[in-house]
């Protein structure tokens, strides 16, 4: 007969009565460890795909791609490390700048230096400099303050794309989910772009040949306009142009107004020449597509990388990631009490004062 799915015949029935539960208790068993197996399995792959998430937030160039990109940024792979190890050396014997500081961040400036030490020395110095100018930009960095989660979850997206365009470029898509932001929101908004930025100081493990920054306007309009404080602004452009290594390509703007126009052209003469060049408006997102490959773009614009809101998802996943990093970094900026000779004059460095109402209309 057949008992629990162990086949018996009549002669031994006793004996298997006897010896029947242990043998069911050892295949129960063989089962359950089958299962914890395939649990621990299942486990391990979901934590492998959380991680693979986690290394791919943004994709690195390789192969000729990558050639390209270490000859446009002067970088020569025998000789990088002494580079390194030369701002390294520098940083030990500058008595107002930290004395030490991580590989990769050097490595970043380096590169967006193209590799000229005076340049990268000059752009580490104005970096720690408006750490220390800047404290609305580069204290309280903790991503998981209510505050700075409500910005990123309800209030603005702006997410670099994972991929990377052709030419070795790294794509950037801001945009606003919510018409109204307070001053403080705005300030903190700027501050979670300028944290994106040090997080890529080490994230961009290989090296990108240029930023394109796109620019969705389509819910900026005057009461926005109106709280935007022209020294914050230009704090936040300074910061962008002399501290940070970015070499900024292109500028988008897409979803454009009259008045977003007129915004634009207030901001250019914060803006360096070469940069203004660069912006580009238009009437169309899908002019985006003669400058950006259609496909690496998030489905809002036609591509096929993922939501604005899967992607603004990972980045702040990643920022607080980041979490005991930044924390670790606000005491590390420059001392103007010990640099040499004349300290730095912030009034001098920003020297602007009033707002953006006048471009305020009805």
């Amino acid at each position: 007969m057949r008992r629990r799915g162990i086949m018996t015949s009549p002669p031994n029935a006793d004996l298997l009565c006897r010896i029947g539960p242990p043998l069911l208790f050892i295949k129960d068993l063989t089962h359950l460890r089958r299962s914890n197996s395939f649990i621990s399995s299942t486990t391990y792959r979901n934590r492998e795909s959380k991680m693979k998430m986690k290394q791919d937030i943004l994709e690195q160039p390789a192969g000729e791609m990558w050639k390209n990109i270490r000859v446009e940024l002067k970088e020569d792979v025998n000789t990088r490390d002494r580079d390194v190890a030369a701002i390294r050396e520098w940083l030990n014997r500058q008595p107002h700048l930290p004395n030490d500081w991580d590989t990769a961040p050097i490595m970043t400036f380096l590169r967006g230096s193209s590799f000229s030490l005076e340049k990268c020395k000059k752009k580490l110095d104005m970096y720690f400099t408006m750490r220390a100018a800047c404290p609305e930009f580069f204290s309280k960095r903790d991503a998981t303050r209510p505050e700075l989660d409500d910005i990123m979850t309800n209030k603005i997206q702006g997410p670099p794309l994972p991929g990377i365009t052709p030419n070795g470029r790294r794509v950037t898509i801001c945009r606003g989910i919510h018409p109204d932001l307070n001053a403080q929101q705005i300030t903190d908004t700027l501050k979670l772009a300028l944290m994106i930025g040090d997080v890529r100081l080490t994230e961009e493990k290989e090296g990108v040949a240029g930023d394109i920054y796109v620019l969705d306007a389509a819910i900026l309009g005057p009461s926005l306009l109106a709280k935007l404080s022209a020294a914050t602004i230009k704090k936040f452009m300074i910061c962008i142009q002399e501290a940070y290594p970015i070499k900024l390509k292109e500028v988008h703007i897409v979803n454009t107004s009259p008045l977003v126009e007129r915004f634009v052209n207030f901001v250019k003469p914060f803006l360096k020449e070469k940069i203004r060049k660069r912006i580009f408006i238009h009437k169309d997102v899908k002019d985006l597509y003669k400058f950006i490959p259609q496909d690496m773009l998030p489905t809002e614009y036609g591509g096929q990388c993922g939501t604005m809101a899967q992607l603004q998802e990972q980045w702040k996943l990643k920022l607080q990631e980041y979490r005991e990093w930044f924390k670790k970094q606000d005491a590390i900026m420059a001392n103007e009490s010990l640099r040499p000779g004349k300290p730095t004059n912030y009034d001098e460095l920003f020297g602007i004062d009033g707002s953006f109402r006048q471009l305020s209309i009805d």
